[in-house]
């Protein structure tokens, strides 16, 4: 199950990627930021799309990875050793905190006072998510590195 469930929020990486761009660039295309328009609608999908690698990633991290459950065994140790610290605490943290602010972003855009500032709402809160979990990702080359598909 464990492969299973790793390669599919590897999967689901990608889409989660591609909706945080689109959001963010039809929220920088679309001057209207209309509450029903193109820039919301594509916001609700990098929402969703981030809920739902949330899910696998807190499935993963609570249920099934060996690296936190070694981890947890010893939680002064992990912090000592970079690549459980990682797991355990870097990538998690990175990734809640990008899922916020895709949540608040999208929520203090619909609530904005005029359409300019929903823009920018969205602009910001959507680029900073995508910017964080493009850091937070373990892409190959770096000491986590994890490959760019799973099979």
């Amino acid at each position: 199950m464990y492969t299973t469930i790793l390669a599919l929020h590897s999967w689901v990486r990608w889409l989660v990627l591609l909706a945080g761009v689109a959001a963010t660039l039809a929220a920088v295309l679309d001057k209207s930021a209309a509450p029903d328009g193109r820039a919301d609608r594509f916001g609700l999908f990098f929402m969703m799309a981030a809920d739902i690698q949330m899910l696998l990633g807190l499935l993963l991290y609570l249920v099934l990875s060996p690296f936190t459950a070694e981890a947890f065994k010893n939680f002064g140790l992990a912090m000592q050793d970079p690549k459980l610290r990682f797991w355990a605490v870097e990538h998690i943290t990175t990734m809640f905190v990008a899922v916020i602010l895709v949540h608040v972003g999208r929520v203090l855009a619909r609530k904005a006072k005029t359409p300019a500032a929903a823009r920018m709402r969205r602009i910001a809160f959507f680029g900073f998510a995508t910017l964080l979990m493009l850091a937070g990702t373990p892409w190959p080359g770096m000491p986590n590195g994890r490959p760019l598909f799973r099979l």
